[in-house]
C-alpha cells in the first residue's frame, strides 16, 4: 500500500487553493471547478475538494473548516524566509507560532490556513534532523 494523498474539504475552495498556491509556492492543477491538486517533487499530494465533492462518497461524511487533530506539514528550505513572506501577508493565513527549533530539530512555523487547519511549515537544521531528510 502506498500513501496517496491528504485531501481537504472546504467550502471556498478557491480561497483555499490560492493559499497553499502562495505558501507552497507551487500550482495546483485543477481537475475540475470542486477538486484541484498540489503536487510535490516526492510524490506527496495535497488534494482539495469542495463540500460539492462529499456527496460523491457518502453524504455528510466530512465537514469543512471543522478539523482540529490534524496538522498538515511541508518541508520547505528556510522557514525564516517563509516567515517573513508570511509576515508581508499571504492571504488567509492566522500565525500560531512564529519559527522556532524543536526538541527533534526542526525549526518550525505553525499557522493556520484560511479553513483554521493547522500547518506546520519546517526546515531541519540538526545534523540528526537534516540526516533524516537525506539533507
Amino acid at each position: 500500500m502506498n500513501f496517496a494523498s491528504t485531501r481537504v474539504i472546504t467550502a471556498d475552495i478557491t480561497a483555499l487553493v490560492a493559499f497553499y498556491e502562495k505558501a507552497t509556492a507551487r500550482a495546483a492543477s485543477w481537475f475540475t471547478p470542486d477538486f484541484a491538486e498540489l503536487a510535490g517533487p516526492t510524490g506527496a499530494t495535497l488534494a482539495i475538494g469542495s463540500t460539492d465533492t462529499v456527496p460523491l462518497f457518502a453524504a455528510g461524511s466530512a465537514a469543512p473548516a471543522a478539523n482540529r487533530s490534524v496538522i498538515l506539514e511541508f518541508l520547505v528550505d528556510d522557514v525564516d524566509d517563509l516567515w517573513q513572506q508570511l509576515a508581508a501577508g499571504i492571504p488567509g493565513s492566522d500565525v500560531v507560532a512564529e519559527p522556532k527549533t524543536m526538541p527533534w530539530g526542526n525549526r518550525s512555523l505553525l499557522v493556520r490556513d484560511p479553513d483554521g487547519n493547522l500547518v506546520n511549515f519546517f526546515t531541519p537544521v540538526t545534523s540528526e534532523a537534516r540526516a533524516k531528510f537525506g539533507l
